[in-house]
């Protein structure tokens, strides 16, 4: 059996490795676009790769997948992030688990997965082509034919094709797939920072909130966690996973629209106006300025006082109900207008793809080609930061690679 995989990142070489170690006959071959394989991976994490995430529950690995996860929850029980561990640690890469929950290599390089997949692909017999890139596939009687970019490669002819050419910036480069009858899904960027250009908040960079809460105004989509203001506007994870929520509906509105951030992580504001009754009861002649209510950093609420127009050197007993009320509603409700988005790092992720209702998520093949399957990011599947997307390149590949 001649298996083909198009495309040399991390679910190419998953795929590659589970057939080759499945069909140990077979003849298994990567064809590559660049001159470099597993380009994605190396830079994934900083430079650090993060490989997997260490949460526990089933529903908590799935709820990181705005798009995918009901059917990813369908295989993660062939291999899911407690498998990915086990796999790589068995192949001699040390993990360690940070309080955030993202696996890193012990090594804080992404030099030893990339090494330990080339070694393992190597081992097993895999060939790996580079400066190969497929222009198309097509049916030639019970095989598939492949057709390069390069035309002085000669066409050749497979009996499976997996396809794990990443995520498409745009859907033209999604059209050999489409030609193919498959449906797809407008690719648009996910996981990006926003840019504020008309906000003076920009001018606390460098100011980390440990928990906030950020709505994207007008929609139910929330998030939480760690929140950086930016000299260009705003980053950090609850961004990151708002831009991957809400991915659909900021690319819709031209990047632009407002956000809603609770500063306090607490939802209650009747909770948060008692907080300040008690700062007021027990700290009567102190200025705002001295206490800091949730421990607010000071340059913040500092910036925050002079939003509400409440001088920092007021004493909180002069504060008013309705100073007390403007305090509560930004402290909890605080508005924010966005202008655009920034790509974090070079970790570049579409939303969108081959849509899952044309592929059998149980085996990953085509409902529309015998014997063509995908996997990892061409598929119209995406996470929120912290590992998941390579544990779905990790997840479907190995599920392809069954070949079922």
């Amino acid at each position: 059996m001649k298996i083909a995989i198009t495309g040399g990142g991390a679910a190419g070489f998953f795929s590659a490795i589970t057939a080759q170690e499945n069909y140990p006959e077979a003849s298994v071959t990567i064809f590559e676009k660049s001159s470099k394989v597993l380009h994605k991976v190396r830079i994934s994490g900083g430079g650090r790769c993060n490989i997997t995430n260490g949460c526990e529950s089933m529903d908590e690995l799935c709820s990181a997948y705005p798009r995918g996860g009901r059917q990813l929850k369908k295989i993660f029980p062939l291999f899911d992030n407690k498998d990915t561990v086990s796999w790589f640690e068995s192949r001699g890469v040390q993990l360690v688990l940070q309080e955030d929950g993202c696996i890193f290599p012990r090594t804080q390089d992404s030099g030893s997965v990339t090494s330990c997949l080339t070694r393992e692909a190597r081992r097993l017999g895999v060939n790996v082509i580079t400066d190969a890139g497929v222009k198309s596939v097509t049916k030639a009687g019970e095989l598939l034919e492949l057709a390069f970019v390069n035309p002085e490669r000669t066409p050749l002819q497979f009996d499976k094709v997996i396809v794990t050419t990443g995520g498409s910036p745009k859907k033209s480069g999604l059209l050999w797939l489409e030609q193919l009858g498959h449906k797809t899904e407008e690719p648009v960027p996910s996981l990006f920072t926003f840019n504020m250009p008309g906000e003076p908040i920009r001018k606390l960079m460098g100011i980390v909130i440990e928990e906030a809460v950020v709505t994207l105004q007008g929609t139910k989509i929330t998030t939480s966690g760690p929140l950086l203001i930016t000299h260009w506007g705003m980053s950090g994870p609850a961004i990151l996973k708002l831009s991957s929520h809400g991915a659909r509906v900021m690319s819709e509105s031209g990047y632009e629209f407002k956000i809603r951030i609770n500063w306090v992580n607490e939802t209650n504001s009747n909770r948060v106006t008692e907080s300040l009754e008690k700062i007021i009861a027990e700290h009567p002649s102190k200025m705002l300025s001295t206490i800091r209510p949730y421990n607010i950093p000071s340059r913040l609420w500092e910036f925050l006082l002079e939003k509400c127009e409440l001088p920092a050197d007021k004493k909180w007993k002069e504060v008013g109900s309705k100073g007390k009320n403007r305090l509560v509603n930004l402290l909890t409700n605080d508005e924010y207008s966005i202008k655009g988005k920034t790509t974090f790092r070079e970790e570049f992720v579409t939303c969108g793809g081959v849509s899952l209702d044309d592929v059998n998520i149980r085996t990953m093949e085509s409902k529309r080609v015998p014997g063509l399957y995908f996997a990892g990011e061409v598929l119209d599947i995406d996470a929120i930061t912290g590992g998941y997307n390579l544990q779905n390149a990790w997840t479907t590949g190995f599920v392809a690679g069954l070949l079922k």
